[in-house]
């Protein structure tokens, strides 16, 4: 793919290396009119997981959940996504809320079973270089990033949620693979949980009050430049908090990615850049929060982008890598003060249990007599 890169045509006679091309000098993409217009803000139904029982009983029924580790990721085993009732498809979301990504195997799901399932979560999104309504296919990725992207401007490779610059970016997104190598291919979910939890109190205090500049315009370049393909809908720049409450769990969650983030509305342009590298350490170094799974035919995953990030892994694998993705519009990401975050609530939690066992325990000590 790389191969379709304008700075690949243009050779420096002194390095022999491509020249990187500005776009606006690049025919393919100043002079592309995207199809569509820029979107407006929409209000999704009420998401579905707000109507799940909180112990999940109806999908622990016919599905065993085993956590892959402390923080994100969880495996059903034994069931059939396309068996699922509408019960244990709302169970389903809140589990993906909770533990950020959801994988299956062995599913025997198809492109029509997949997009009539996911429609059950609301209305079908529909990515900037997706030609089909209802999924985009997903091939992988080997390509050499750390080459491509001197020459193309979106760092392609990087942590990223779903279109995380659309006004109303995607809320849940279900991968299916269909064609797989036996070794390579896999992709990585970081909590965005985590990575609120483990940020010091004062930092915490400091990016609640920023908003993050998530952008489509790298993207668009490296859509139109290296993919070859015309995005259906102009550029866009939207200010999205920095720190996001989830609308379900009420838990607070880092809205920064490598992937669309550019800087912060709030601060001047150096002070930005120097943010945006320590989330680049942050993100790259969150191995305690984060999972990575090896995909096989007929394997499924089911995340939530307001709460976890995710990357393909590269690899110079040979055979073909193809999966189908569906998304659904999620609500425009707020911050509200009022939240706390996972960890923040965990302690609560324990803190309140342990009180009302001290308070048992005392009356226990201490009986009352009454008069028979």
């Amino acid at each position: 793919m790389s191969s379709n890169l304008e700075s690949y045509k243009h050779i420096s006679p002194d390095s022999g290396f491509p020249i990187t091309i500005h776009p606006h000098f690049s025919a393919k993409i100043k002079d592309y009119v995207p199809p569509d217009p820029i979107r407006e803000e929409i209000f999704p139904d009420k998401d579905r997981a707000s109507f799940a029982d909180p112990e999940k009983k109806a999908l622990f029924a016919v599905a065993k959940p085993v956590d892959l580790t402390e923080s994100i990721g969880t495996v059903l085993e034994n069931v059939q996504l396309s068996q699922l009732t509408p019960q244990q498809l709302d169970e389903l979301a809140l589990l993906v809320n909770e533990r950020g990504v959801v994988f299956f195997r062995n599913q025997d799901l198809t492109t029509d079973g997949q997009v009539k399932l996911f429609e059950h979560y609301g209305v079908l999104d529909r990515h900037p270089a997706q030609k089909d309504v209802r999924h985009v296919v997903i091939r992988g990725s080997r390509e050499d990033h750390r080459e491509i992207n001197k020459y193309t401007p979106w760092p392609s490779g990087e942590w990223h949620a779903d279109t995380s610059f659309e006004i109303n970016p995607p809320s849940y997104s279900l991968l299916r693979m269909e064609e797989h190598p036996p070794v390579g291919g896999d992709t990585a979910w970081v909590s965005g949980y985590g990575l609120y939890d483990t940020l010091s109190d004062a930092m915490k205090k400091f990016v609640e009050g920023l908003h993050a500049v998530h952008t489509s315009r790298l993207q668009y370049d490296t859509i139109l430049d290296l993919w070859g393909v015309g995005p259906n809908r102009p550029p866009i720049d939207s200010h999205h908090p920095a720190v996001r409450t989830h609308p379900v769990t009420g838990l607070k969650a880092l809205n920064v990615n490598t992937g669309f983030v550019t800087g912060f509305a709030e601060l001047k342009k150096h002070e930005s850049d120097k943010l945006l590298d320590f989330f680049n350490l942050h993100l790259h170094s969150a191995d305690d929060h984060s999972v990575r799974w090896k995909w096989e035919v007929g394997s499924v995953a089911m995340w939530d982008n307001r709460c976890v990030l995710h990357r393909v892994i590269p690899g110079s694998y040979e055979g073909p890598r193809r999966g189908i993705r569906t998304t659904v519009f999620g609500e425009k990401p707020f911050y509200d003060p009022a939240s706390e975050g996972r960890a923040e609530r965990e302690r609560r939690l324990k803190k309140t249990a342990t009180i009302g066992q001290e308070k048992d325990a005392g009356a226990k000590e201490n009986p009352v007599n009454t008069p028979a």
